[in-house]
């Protein structure tokens, strides 16, 4: 065990506004806001809101829009970014954002912060300055910015000092998101919470030796944004159901559109998922469902009944002394989604008695 985990499971959902069956990206977004109250209702801890670009089926775009949507439609559930790509964007832009999220929600507001490219073009369209692309890697200095401007933390001596960062006192929760070895690194040096995107990666080792370098070599901080412990999220793919078929049924338009990519079949970024039963007869049992052998090297989903799945993520938890587990669930079948965290929500709850 790297950490001590809590007594309890916290679980949270990361949600892309995927277009459903029969649906627009409209009815994707108005999905997403019943998702934060569904999920609300069911207990989970928060719900985070991705950034991707150039995606006809998926409207998750603007993760601070969607955060201010689900936060007047709920009451208690945190909201926020899963996360912002802070690497195309102005640090001090992205700060006045958060900082009116927290003024109109104080106390709900987390601010998930990423880097990612979301295509040579897309990139492109996203700077301001077009003079060529940016190529530079300073995202260390761009979070460093970023976290100097959510507590006017500039020296005296810096130019930024003459600007302030205006609030009625109440901060996001600041968390950093990644896969590589200098998010684990960042998160670590600067004491923040780590959120570790395990359903991207197929390589388990990786996460577990990713994620310890996080603890392993936390440095407490005083700020306000800062933690004195580490703080540790893997996020997953989990697709639960009443059993193993019907969780198998659910993720099937996922997983065959994994198995094209994988195929090098690029285009599948840009198709829509195919319905359920049509997807499950593709795979043609190409597909077997991965159990929890090993805690400490997690599949990339978890997929059957939901109290198999449940006792799974537990395991999980204690292995890495997870602080909350995020799941990814990606599907056209919303009410199938819904079910799916229901039922999963039950099973954790059961899990925590025994």
């Amino acid at each position: 065990m790297l950490f001590k985990s809590n007594s309890g499971m916290k679980l949270s959902i990361l949600d892309i506004s995927y277009v459903p069956y029969g649906g627009n990206r409209r009815t994707a977004l108005q999905n997403t806001i019943e998702t934060a109250q569904v999920a609300e209702d069911l207990g989970y801890e928060r719900i985070w809101f991705a950034e991707h670009h150039n995606i006809g089926h998926i409207a998750g775009r603007t993760p601070e829009v969607m955060t201010a949507a689900a936060a007047a439609n709920t009451k208690r559930i945190h909201v926020g970014s899963g996360a912002v790509l802070l690497n195309h964007y102005s640090p001090y832009k992205v700060a006045e954002v958060f900082a009116t999220l927290c003024e109109l929600y104080p106390g709900r507001i987390d601010l998930g912060i990423g880097r990612a490219t979301t295509g040579q073009y897309s990139d492109f369209a996203l700077q301001s300055n077009r003079t060529s692309l940016q190529k530079a890697d300073n995202s260390m200095e761009q979070l460093v910015e970023l976290l100097a401007w959510l507590t006017n933390d500039f020296p005296s001596n810096h130019p930024f000092s003459q600007v302030k960062l205006n609030n009625d006192g109440s901060l996001p929760n600041v968390y950093l998101l990644g896969t590589s070895d200098w998010s684990a690194e960042a998160a670590a040096r600067l004491g923040l919470a780590y959120v570790f995107a395990a359903f991207i990666t197929s390589d388990q080792q990786r996460t577990f030796d990713i994620t310890r370098h996080y603890i392993e070599n936390f440095q407490p901080s005083n700020k306000p944004y800062g933690r004195k412990a580490p703080g540790l999220t893997l996020t997953v793919y989990v697709y639960a159901h009443e059993n193993d078929e019907l969780a198998l049924e659910l993720a099937a338009p996922s997983l065959y559109s994994m198995q094209l990519l994988n195929a090098g079949r690029r285009e599948a970024v840009n198709q829509s998922f195919i319905p359920e039963k049509e997807a499950l007869e593709l795979l043609n049992g190409s597909y077997t469902l991965e159990r929890l052998t090993n805690p400490n090297k997690p599949p990339r989903h978890f997929i059957g009944k939901a109290e198999t799945v449940a006792r799974e993520l537990k395991q999980m938890q204690a292995a890495f002394g997870l602080e909350e587990i995020m799941i990814q669930l990606i599907s056209g079948n919303h009410l199938g989604r819904l079910k799916s965290f229901e039922l999963l929500s039950q099973a954790i709850e059961k899990e925590k008695m025994s």
